[in-house]
């Protein structure tokens, strides 16, 4: 790996050297444009929109659009005079508890690497973080536009994730969800039925692309001067309105399939107390009229009971 930045952590009055490295790396295939009927490669000329004439790349400025056919036009020198104070220093701001921080700010990670010099300060910094589960809030300067960030530790090293300042999130509104919807807990039971059959460990390595292995397949063919036959796939068709019970029942049964389940007894109770709070709702949902009952007269003695005819027996009921 090549160290894309070099400066220090400044932790109060402790300074430690460390060079920045790239955490990631996207495996997406990335593809040139060419002329459909030779192959040739397709090129851009930068063209000035009002004279026509090609434009050098040092000859090109940043402008900003001010509408109405106006332009600011902005030089490296105006660039240069900005102040960064963080230019060359991750600064610490604060320590906060790392559950406090909305993974939605989350941006790009890299790795910090110390000097030789400042691999005891560096080893300081990343067991105490460990040790009280916080993670550290920064300012740092990159390609010349200061970004928030944390420090965390992942396996040992000390993480930076630049983040997203927090006007630059949009706000989720729906409308939809402003209305009164609610969830029986009988539907609630059979959810969490369902979370439990299909509860596991995370390991992303279990987890593949499959769209890039098919296209790499496809490319692999091409050169090969092979066919490539791709499955068939059948598009189900959108499934009619269900019941939202019988849907969850469904898919707790076939997420035990999946597994080579039988039937967790933890399940059947989940099942048995949706089926409970199903039927308390019902009953809760349906008022029952009660009349106070009539007392019967005492019948005489030695006297035999009256055939009672099927309209005063409607009566009675």
């Amino acid at each position: 790996m090549r160290a894309i930045w070099k400066g220090a952590v400044s932790f109060g009055l402790v300074s430690i050297a460390v060079r920045l490295y790239s955490a990631t790396e996207e495996k997406d295939i990335r593809f040139n444009q060419v002329h459909r009927d030779d192959g040739g490669r397709i090129k851009y000329k930068r063209v000035c929109s009002i004279d026509g004439e090609e434009v050098a790349y040092d000859d090109i400025a940043k402008g900003y659009d001010l509408g109405g056919g106006e332009m600011v036009i902005l030089t490296d020198e105006d660039f240069a005079d900005l102040p960064l104070t963080t230019s060359r220093a991750i600064e610490v701001l604060e320590f906060v508890p790392a559950e406090q921080v909305d993974p939605i700010l989350y941006n790009k990670a890299y790795y910090l690497e110390p000097d030789k010099t400042a691999a005891k300060p560096y080893a300081l910094l990343r067991d105490a973080l460990t040790n009280t589960e916080r993670v550290a809030i920064v300012k740092v300067a990159l390609r010349q536009r200061e970004q928030l960030a944390t420090l965390r530790v992942r396996e040992d090293v000390l993480v930076l994730n630049t983040m997203l300042w927090p006007d630059e999130i949009r706000a989720a509104k729906f409308d939809i969800l402003d209305e009164d919807v609610s969830a029986r807990p009988a539907e609630l039971a059979m959810a969490g039925s369902l979370i439990e059959s299909m509860a596991a460990d995370f390991d992303p390595s279990t987890y593949t692309d499959n769209y890039r292995e098919a296209l790499q397949e496809v490319i692999d063919a091409k050169v090969a001067g092979r066919e490539v036959v791709q499955p068939e796939e059948t598009e189900e068709a959108p499934a009619a309105a269900v019941d939202l019970m019988a849907a969850l029942r469904a898919s707790v049964e076939r997420a035990k399939a999946a597994r080579g389940e039988t039937a967790p007894a933890p399940a059947k109770k989940a099942v048995k107390k949706a089926a409970a709070a199903k039927d308390d709702d019902v009953a809760e949902a349906t008022p029952i009229k009660r009349t106070p009952a009539k007392k019967a007269p005492a019948a005489k003695k030695a006297t035999p009971a009256k055939k009672v005819t099927p309209a005063k027996a409607r009566k009675s009921a």
